[in-house]
């Protein structure tokens, strides 16, 4: 068994022991107050039930998180500036262009924002497409320390942490976790795509998946396994429709509900 760590904190006012692998990521936790054992997926249920063996008291409820109730979602009356819905695709590039035109680049470079902007919208106009197949997508939500997860989907298939990037043209190599598009340096891009969907994990308190999305590339080649994280094409997108039977549409309505909450995302 991978080693893995119990870690005791307090959500909402209750206290929960989180279960966490070495990288820090939690797969599951348990509530004492409601002697439930929440799963963020079952391949290591095993492994979970025996860390928390020493702090389990009496019998446990085992299974994934339960979805909002109706009375909690009531008690959510979102202030319009803290409602996520709103946000355009590329959001924050959107502001920093506005702040900073130029950037500090020489006068006849190609700032690299507006390409990461150009990809970012991309992507968006096609999850907010998947919307009459009953999915619901956010975008440019902000993470504590600076980062950004560039759009959340939600739907029957479940829910996706979308990482969009812009290759036109070029051949991009994924080496778990490196991608190399072309000529530019490799980056451990895989890492932080799969850092940003369990803190979305986190704070959601359901299973997020990461996916990352190439927008206009030439070739894609895998190089070995890729762990997690779900490699795409831009043009592959509308196959999340064909993904089912993981959420209830009240489940998906709940979730987007909870998403869109500026405040859910504060302490991740």
């Amino acid at each position: 068994m991978s080693a893995l760590r119990v870690v005791p904190t307090r959500r909402h006012g209750r206290e929960r022991l989180y279960v966490r692998l070495a990288d820090g990521r939690n797969i599951a936790w348990y509530d004492r107050e409601a002697a439930r054992v929440n799963l963020l997926g079952e391949d290591r249920r095993d492994d979970v039930l025996e860390a928390l063996h020493p702090f389990l008291t009496g019998p446990v409820t085992v299974g994934p998180p339960p979805v909002p109730t109706p009375a909690e979602l009531a008690r959510l009356s979102l202030h319009p500036d803290d409602d996520l819905a709103p946000n355009r695709p590329g959001e924050a590039m959107l502001i920093a262009l506005d702040r900073d035109p130029g950037g500090a680049l020489p006068r006849l470079r190609t700032d690299p924002r507006r390409a990461a902007l150009e990809a970012e919208r991309t992507v968006g106009e096609a999850l907010d497409r998947l919307d009459g197949a009953g999915w619901h997508a956010l975008h440019s939500i902000a993470l504590p320390g600076g980062d950004r997860i560039h759009h959340l989907a939600i739907g029957p298939g479940g829910l996706f942490a979308v990482h969009a990037l812009p290759v036109r043209k070029l051949r991009v190599v994924v080496a778990d976790p490196v991608v190399t598009a072309g000529r530019r340096p490799a980056v451990p891009l895989l890492r932080r795509i799969r850092a940003d969907a369990g803190r979305a994990s986190y704070a959601l308190t359901a299973e997020v998946r990461p996916v990352l999305v190439l927008v206009g590339p030439a070739r894609i080649a895998l190089d070995g396994a890729v762990r997690e994280v779900r490699v795409l094409a831009e043009t592959d997108l509308p196959g999340l429709t064909r993904l089912g039977g993981v959420l209830k549409p009240a489940d998906v309505e709940a979730l987007h509900a909870m998403a869109r909450d500026r405040n859910t995302w504060a302490r991740v």
